[in-house]
């Protein structure tokens, strides 16, 4: 029988495993990574001079996903929608998603506020984490943690089937140790109500993937031939000039102060410096004998082939298409040439929508069951909606819609929906529709 501490510190030493894998992600995702393939000399001869060089695609393919996975309602409870709303759900729900698609996993937690309604919030990685039945994956345990900056003290709370509890130790960045009982409280629910957001398409594996895993040695490999290619240019991308015949000048050396520095028989250290200035665009010598030149400047052109492939392969693990990462290629010319070159990123999406579905689905029947004190494994008739994920022609759209609704094959609130209106939307219409013409009966009426 595993005890209350064993459970505790088995689930804290879950939160804590991944922490330095997440930091690297969070690097990656701002654009502040170090420069890799860089060699010791390079370093050496850059120093400090060199700022942050990096092209973000990991942040674009995070969002480029994020964007199409927009939930517009849900079948099987009319009040729902109105909960999911009153949660803040239609705006947070893109924050777990792309949580989930940075990290791997992110989190939702259903409970109840002082007033019985259900009170649902998005929470990170970085603060939640589950243990799972092995044999029927149904999550036993969770815990969230965080610190109280102000009380000095690292707060935790554990969701048990059974029961709820909160934790506390009195000291800041608490683990796993120093947790004392604060309070404990029945869980009615009888599940444990955290549901995990997991972004991933295979069955095992502790936690999620991230959509830049993969993208983390060709972002480094991008980043490296930008560098290259803004170190070249300001070194050998403007043309040098050179001169003979003449004389080079002599300038005593200052120290930070300004005033000479003395060698050891108290005498100006000399150096001798180019006397026509770095700046001068005229070169003048009294030597008849000075000659004048110019080198070629680099040409930059290799660097720009580098760049190509880099993201050609980028665009083949991230399926972001050539629009979407700057490649200089004829835009798409008509809608359906849109759609096509965004296939593949749709179908990535699309299958982001049925691995989050079953999740949100979850965090459905959870508000149900505290809304109204039903058991959550007995309601099995929601399911969630989606906007489409693909790019669409508002037109196009709108033309089939209305040519199906006039058939009699589509419903009005159906049509609505595939138009991309959610539900509270379609209410507002369906009431204005009413108020407006109650009579009408031209175009995607509202009686159907």
């Amino acid at each position: 029988m595993t005890t209350q501490t064993e459970l505790l510190t088995d689930l804290m030493q879950r939160l804590d495993a991944p922490a330095a894998r997440y930091a690297d992600l969070d690097r990656y995702y701002t654009g502040k990574q170090p420069l890799a393939f860089l060699s010791p000399e390079a370093k050496t001869a850059l120093g400090n001079r060199f700022g942050v060089m990096a092209s973000n695609i990991p942040r674009l393919s995070v969002t480029a996903l994020a964007e199409r996975l927009r939930i517009t309602g849900f079948s099987g409870d009319a009040e729902l929608w109105a909960d999911w709303v009153r949660n803040d759900l239609d705006q947070t729900s893109g924050v777990a998603h792309r949580e989930a698609l940075l990290l791997g996993d992110s989190y939702v937690i259903v409970w109840a506020d002082q007033f019985g309604n259900p009170n649902v919030t998005v929470e990170s990685a970085k603060q939640v984490a589950v243990l799972t039945d092995p044999g029927t994956r149904q999550t036993v345990a969770a815990v969230k943690r965080w610190e109280d900056t102000r009380a000095k003290t690292t707060e935790a709370v554990m969701y048990l089937p059974d029961r709820i509890i909160r934790l506390r130790a009195n000291q800041a960045g608490a683990t796993s140790t120093g947790f004392q009982t604060v309070d404990e409280i029945a869980n009615p629910l009888g599940v444990v109500p955290v549901v995990n957001l997991r972004n991933t398409d295979r069955i095992i594996g502790d936690w999620g993937s991230s959509e830049i895993d993969d993208l983390k040695p060709l972002v480094d490999a991008l980043n490296k031939s930008l560098a290259d290619m803004m170190v070249t240019s300001e070194y050998v991308g403007r043309p040098r000039r050179w001169a003979t015949g003449i004389e080079l000048t002599e300038e005593p050396v200052l120290d930070d102060d300004g005033n000479p520095v003395l060698d050891e028989d108290d005498q100006p250290v000399m150096t001798e410096v180019n006397p026509i200035p770095e700046g001068n665009r005229a070169m003048i010598s009294e030597n008849d004998a000075a000659k004048f030149g110019q080198l070629a400047a680099a040409d930059l052109a290799g660097y720009e082939a580098s760049v190509r492939v880099i993201l050609g392969q980028i665009m083949a693990v991230s399926t972001l298409p050539a629009h979407y990462v700057g490649v200089f290629t004829d835009n798409p010319a008509s809608a359906d040439a849109l759609r096509a070159a965004e296939a593949s990123l749709t179908a990535r999406a699309e299958a982001r929508q049925a691995t989050f579905g079953r999740a949100w689905e979850q965090v459905a029947r959870l508000i149900v069951a505290v809304r109204d004190g039903r058991d959550p494994n007995l309601i099995d008739d929601i399911r969630v909606q989606w906007a489409d994920a693909a790019t669409r022609s508002v037109a196009q759209e709108a033309d089939a819609v209305v040519k199906l609704y006039s058939a009699g094959l589509l419903p009005a609130s159906y049509a609505l929906g595939k138009l991309g209106y959610s539900d509270d939307q379609i209410a507002e219409i369906r009431t204005a529709r009413t108020q407006d013409s109650p009579t009408s009966t031209t175009g995607v009426g509202v009686g159907a």
